[in-house]
């Protein structure tokens, strides 16, 4: 009996002992506050750059707060055409029906020039001049003509107003650093600076509802762009937004320093283009669009306040083209590419889009060891956490092929909750919701097992009665500039009622104007 009662004893020890060494992350987030976020979106084209026209269901899914998706933010071409009605399928014609929708619900409507007008080039063409066909021409904007370039953009800036849409801000130039054979201009750091320091003030802010402008958007998120221009007092009074893509360039290693210097300005970082794992040959799997919600994660700890993809509408993004097409000799056609149908990657999108936007992002202790350092590779485990309203949010991701358990100590008594959770492509398992049952008891503290290879997102309500959300402090100097957003993250001039006020250090409260 001694034997079998020694034997208990050890077999519970060891149940103990393996119980006790079950991986477990600690998370805390403090009360600390970064940047408010605008929002998320995408640009208004699918296949070679052809806009949708009057085919707007894709857009009808995905944009405003009463969507599955919820984005806010919708980025156009502006054509060379100086009409609008004579560029075939880059007029801005072609454009109208789905930005209409995206401003009818709320959203943001920006431009970006492939290319200004050909007769203003060195090579006399809209195309970038890289191919023998044209000469390899390196297509620049003639300095004979930077005092043409903003007068045009308040042509376009007219044309969108007559026709019942306001556009929110334009850019300099999509991938001024990428030398290419389709639409195109390059500008080293200096011209751009030249173009801005000189000419910027010809556009006319008055009149078109104070349009802003948004920098340049380098392929890889340039330094050497930013820095230029934010050395210069004039460009920095003129550049609202800083923007870029992060092809090949990881946005913790390249954002970040931006961030870093634009944001305590008051100006916003967006990421404006980049499109993962954009294969041709296979439909994103839930490993794909894991590395997509690490992307957007690490945006918004590198300071985005701007997260915009590139197509919404193709097999790697938002919603299917329902159309097949020839790979290497082959029809490809997937099953799960159904017209307008909407794709896994929306829902990932959706926990951002839909919880994040007008939100402030909160310092957590897991911040600093962030960041992938390779594109394409997964990192084990990434979070994020936010302040919205009388909301916390927490984002928590754990691309391991096992569970593991996340202590999540918050800043704040909460009371409820909610969970959204992601561990798959299938419809079963793609962002469903459930209420935090186990929260029954104001607490600042929850134990969560993540489920393996899963996004999970944590709305939780903060209990105002034991910490009221009028006590949050963020570090603020009362004599410096400030900004005024909407909830939907428009820039007000004159603000009135409930805002965002973004101080110069980057960090963001709701405030109350009379």
């Amino acid at each position: 009996m001694k034997k079998v009662i020694v034997s208990i004893i050890v077999l519970a020890a060891a149940s103990m002992t393996i119980q006790a060494a079950k991986p477990r992350t600690s998370l805390v987030v403090k009360s600390t506050q970064k940047q408010t976020v605008t929002g998320f979106g995408g640009a208004c084209c699918d296949g070679a750059m052809k806009p949708f026209g009057t085919d707007n269901a894709c857009v009808s899914k995905l944009y405003g707060s009463k969507s599955k998706i919820g984005l806010n933010i919708m980025r156009m071409e502006i054509s060379p055409s100086f009409t609008g009605d004579n560029w075939g399928d880059y007029d801005w014609n072609g454009s109208l029906p789905s930005v209409k929708i995206c401003k009818q619900r709320g959203g943001i409507v920006f431009g970006t020039p492939w290319s200004p007008p050909g007769e203003y080039k060195t090579n006399g063409t809209a195309q970038g001049g890289n191919a023998e066909n044209q000469g390899n021409q390196r297509g620049k904007l003639r300095e004979d003509c930077y005092d043409k370039f903003f007068p045009w953009f308040n042509t376009f800036l007219k044309w969108m107003h007559n026709h019942g849409v306001d556009v929110d801000a334009v850019s300099i130039q999509n991938e001024p650093d990428w030398w290419v054979s389709y639409s195109g201009c390059l500008y080293e750091p200096e011209e751009q600076v030249n173009l801005i320091k000189n000419y910027a003030h010809l556009l006319d802010r008055d009149t078109y509802n104070g349009v802003r402008i948004i920098s340049a958007e380098p392929l890889g998120y340039r330094k050497d762009y930013f820095d230029a221009l934010l050395a210069d007092e004039t460009c920095r009074e003129q550049v609202d937004i800083f923007a870029g893509h992060i092809y090949g360039h990881m946005p913790l290693q390249y954002i970040k320093p931006v961030a870093q210097t634009a944001l305590p300005l008051g100006k916003e970082i967006w990421m404006t283009e980049h499109s993962v794992t954009d294969n041709i040959d296979h439909m994103p799997n839930w490993n794909d669009n894991l590395i997509f919600a690490e992307e957007l994660n690490e945006c918004m700890l590198a300071g985005c306040t701007g997260y915009i993809y590139w197509y919404l509408r193709a097999h790697w993004a938002f919603a299917g083209t329902g159309q097949s097409w020839e790979h290497n000799g082959e029809n490809i056609n997937f099953p799960e590419n159904k017209k307008d149908e909407l794709l896994p990657r929306a829902f990932v999108m959706s926990h951002f889009s839909k919880n994040v936007t007008g939100s402030t992002r909160l310092v957590t202790d897991q911040d600093a060891d962030a960041g992938r350092t390779e594109e394409g590779k997964l990192q084990a485990e990434q979070f994020s956490a936010y302040i919205k309203g009388d909301s916390i949010i927490v984002m928590a991701i754990n691309a391991r092929e096992k569970a593991h358990d996340v202590k999540i100590q918050l800043p704040y008594n909460v009371k409820s909750g909610e969970l959204w959770l992601s561990t798959g492509n299938e419809s079963d398992k793609l962002c469903q919701k459930s209420t935090l049952e186990d929260l029954t008891e104001s607490t600042n503290n929850y134990l969560y097992e993540m489920p393996a290879m899963s996004l999970s997102t944590f709305i939780f309500q903060i209990d105002n009665g034991s910490t009221a959300i009028e006590n949050i402090e963020a570090a603020n100097d009362d004599d410096a500039p400030k900004t005024y957003y909407d909830l939907q993250g428009r820039r007000l001039e004159t603000p009135r009622g409930l805002c965002i006020e973004r101080s110069a250090n980057g960090q963001s409260r709701k405030v109350m104007i009379r």
